[in-house]
């Protein structure tokens, strides 16, 4: 089987990653999408909304699970037995990052394979950060996410 982890905080999951998503779901049995804890993110929204929203996106796909998880993404991929990690790249200074964790990982765990897929051009500049903002604003922000976020306090 070809299993793969799509690793994030996804706060929130956006049409960028969905994007992603779509365009390597063709190639794997099993997709993990793993929402993570960064401890350098303030997370404003639960892991359990994040877990309901992205199932919610998902329904009726049965290769994607929905998974939260602490410590090392390659330790992850591990324990359920992923052959590949998924990165999404919207712009050079992604990628740059991403080249960096690749090297990393690869030292970790060599029999991971991360594959940097470029984001569609309509979504290379949408950013959890920014749906965030414009959620915090009060701002429309429904044309980059597939759901309603909560209503901010």
């Amino acid at each position: 089987m070809n299993i793969a982890v799509f690793a994030g905080s996804f706060c929130p999951y956006t049409k960028g990653h969905e994007d992603i998503l779509e365009k390597v779901m063709p190639l794997f049995d099993v997709i993990y999408i793993a929402i993570g804890h960064n401890i350098h993110k303030k997370d404003s929204f639960t892991v359990e909304e994040r877990m309901t929203w992205i199932n919610k996106i998902y329904e009726g796909q049965n290769k994607i699970k929905v998974v939260s998880y602490t410590g090392l993404t390659v330790d992850l991929c591990r324990q359920v037995n992923a052959q590949f990690l998924i990165r999404g790249v919207r712009n050079t200074a992604d990628y740059q990052m991403e080249q960096e964790m690749y090297l990393i990982n690869r030292q970790l765990n060599p029999d991971i394979q991360t594959l940097l897929v470029p984001a569609s051009p309509q979504w290379a500049a949408v950013s959890s950060s920014l749906v965030r903002e414009l959620w915090a604003l009060k701002a429309d922000y429904s044309p980059f996410i597939s759901y309603q976020l909560p209503q901010k306090p």
